[in-house]
C-alpha cells in the first residue's frame, strides 16, 4: 500500500534520512521508533505529501504521492501530531465535523444523513457527548487529543500517520488513546503508522517496527524480533532488561540503573 524508494532527505547541508526503502501492506500496525534526530518525524512528513524529498519516490497503492490531488489524498490519509490541535475556541463537535473537509462541496457543506450518522457514532465511540458545545480551549490536553482522533476519524482514511500522538498525555490517557487507535484499526481494517516515543507502547499496539538510526533504517520487523538489549544499547545508548508482559508476552523493557563513574561528560 506504501512504497519507499530510495528516500534521501536533506535540510541544507544536515542529512537528516539517507536510501530509505520500506514497504507497509494495508491493515498493518507499524510503530517508527529510534532516538531523537534519526528522522522519525521527517520520514511521517514525507508519507503525508507534506514534504518532498531530495531523492527516491514514495507510492500509495502504486501512485506517486506527488500525483495526489489535495482532497484525494486526504481521502487516502490522515495525519494527527504529536500536538493534536491548537487550542482554539471552536466547540469540539465542530473540531471534529472540520474532518469531513475532503467529502464537502464547493460551498463548504455536506448534507448527508449518513455523515450525521458517522458524527454521532464518533462522538459516541469517543465518550464526547458531554464535550460537543465545549469550546476546545478549555479541554485538557487529554480530552483535546480525543478530539484530534476524532476528527481524523471523521475524514474516513485508508491510511493514519501518527506523530508521536501520547507524548505530552499521562499514561492512562496514553494507554486509552492507543487502546481507540487499535480498536478503530482492527474495525476499519486501517492501515496505522506511528511514530512511538515509548517502546513499552510500542511493543504492546505494533504489529511491526522500523528502527531508525543516524537518518538510517538499522532494523524492521515484529516487536519480537526488535526489542532486545543489544538493539536497544546499539540505537539508544543504554542497557536494559527485556521481559515478557505477563498478558500476552509481548517484550517489555526494563532499564537498568548505570553505575557510578559510567555517565558520560
Amino acid at each position: 500500500m506504501i512504497e519507499v524508494r530510495h528516500i534521501d532527505k536533506s535540510y541544507g547541508s544536515l542529512s537528516v534520512l539517507k536510501d530509505i526503502n520500506w514497504r507497509v501492506q494495508r491493515g498493518q500496525f507499524w510503530g517508527i521508533i529510534g532516538p531523537n534526530g534519526s528522522g522519525k518525524s521527517t520520514l511521517i512528513s514525507l508519507l503525508s505529501g507534506v514534504e518532498k524529498p531530495n531523492r527516491g519516490e514514495i507510492s500509495l497503492d502504486g501512485r506517486l504521492i506527488a500525483e495526489y490531488g489535495r482532497k484525494k489524498l486526504s481521502r487516502k490519509l490522515a495525519v494527527l501530531q504529536q500536538d493534536g490541535l491548537p487550542p482554539v475556541a471552536y466547540p469540539v463537535r465542530e473540531v471534529i465535523e472540520m474532518g469531513r473537509f475532503p467529502f464537502q462541496n464547493w460551498r463548504g457543506r455536506e448534507d448527508s444523513e449518513a455523515a450525521q450518522r458517522l458524527m454521532d457514532g464518533i462522538m459516541d465511540k469517543l465518550e464526547l457527548n458531554d464535550l460537543a458545545h465545549r469550546p476546545l480551549h478549555v479541554l485538557s490536553g487529554g480530552q483535546r487529543q480525543r478530539v484530534a482522533l476524532g476528527k481524523v476519524m471523521a475524514q474516513q482514511p485508508e491510511i493514519v500517520l501518527l506523530d508521536e500522538p501520547t507524548t505530552y498525555l499521562d499514561i492512562r490517557h496514553q494507554t486509552q488513546f492507543m487502546e481507540l487507535v487499535a480498536s478503530w484499526q482492527r474495525e476499519a481494517g486501517l492501515t496505522v503508522v506511528s511514530v512511538m516515543h515509548d517502546l513499552n507502547l510500542a511493543a504492546l499496539y505494533c504489529d511491526h517496527l522500523l528502527v531508525l538510526h543516524q537518518g538510517r533504517i538499522v532494523a524492521e520487523g515484529s516487536p519480537a524480533e526488535i526489542i532486545n538489549s543489544e538493539l536497544i544499547e546499539s540505537v539508544f545508548q543504554v542497557q536494559s532488561h527485556i521481559v515478557a508482559h505477563p498478558d500476552h508476552g509481548e517484550p517489555q523493557l526494563l532499564l537498568r540503573k548505570e553505575t557510578s563513574g559510567k555517565h558520560g561528560a
